[in-house]
């Protein structure tokens, strides 16, 4: 397959690797920083990003750019209607805004906050132990996480995905706490807090505690090598799967719809 990488930094170099491992062409290596990027946009040129695609004759699109970028990214490259693989964070808010591009413009997309085999494997543990421990009342649970200190988010979306699976596992858990409590915590309140430091590729565990024990599960990275992967891996899925009509364009699917 001919791909295009939006996003050019280290995840970028990353997949580049990852995707020749496996026999693609990188056709475009498109950024607003690198340097060794195959063609530099200004930033804000979406138009720019959108048409050195299209030149690349691409098959299908990989972008880790920036949250402040991916919006407009995505809405520049919807309208092209090549599959593609979106591993930037951040943009929650704006995903009913993309799905309806995608269907007024017959495109097709799919969105992670961590393409890793093993993190997705988590988030089914996480959920099943959620539901699990919910019938007991004595179990609270919390969800703590940590990252490198170059990350822009705060939680992470993968920290964010992990507490979304626990509140569908524990429906007394209603709402999300990601700052510090400054009161006592709510019995609805589900905590989740973030830590970065140094080069941690990525961290997550979920706390069950109660008076008599506690139980921890926790998903550790050794590197960003599995996120890499993982996307590559997501985009031969996904144009394979759109080209057998097992998926329907115009449509946002996420790495469940894989593993289904």
């Amino acid at each position: 397959m001919k791909i295009a990488l939006v996003g050019y930094g280290k995840m970028g170099h990353m997949i580049e690797s990852s995707a020749k491992a496996l026999g693609h062409d990188i056709v475009a290596t498109i950024d607003v920083v690198s340097k060794d990027a195959g063609v530099v946009v200004e930033a804000g040129d979406y138009d720019g990003v959108a048409d050195a695609v299209r030149k690349s004759g691409a098959e299908g699109v990989i972008e880790f750019s920036h949250p402040s970028a991916v919006v407009g990214n995505l809405r520049a490259l919807v309208p092209l209607g090549i599959p593609i693989v979106c591993g930037t964070t951040g943009w929650a808010s704006s995903e009913e805004e993309i799905s309806a591009l995608l269907a007024e413009k017959n495109g097709v997309a799919m969105r992670s906050s961590n393409f890793s085999i093993g993190v997705n494997m988590f988030y089914r543990i996480v959920e099943e132990a959620a539901r699990l421990l919910s019938e007991y009342s004595e179990y609270d649970v919390a969800v703590w996480e940590a990252h490198h200190n170059q990350k822009a988010d705060s939680p992470s979306g993968t920290a964010l995905e992990v507490a979304r699976r626990v509140m569908a596992g524990n429906p007394s858990k209603t709402e999300m706490v990601v700052d510090a409590f400054h009161e006592r915590p709510k019995a609805n309140e589900l905590h989740v807090s973030s830590t970065r430091v140094g080069s941690v590729p990525g961290t997550h565990t979920v706390f069950f505690d109660s008076p008599a024990d506690s139980i921890e599960l926790t998903h550790r990275a050794r590197s960003r090598e599995g996120f890499a992967r993982g996307s590559v891996v997501a985009l031969e899925k996904l144009v394979s799967r759109v080209n057998s009509g097992s998926l329907a364009r115009g449509k946002l699917y996420g790495m469940s719809d894989l593993f289904d």
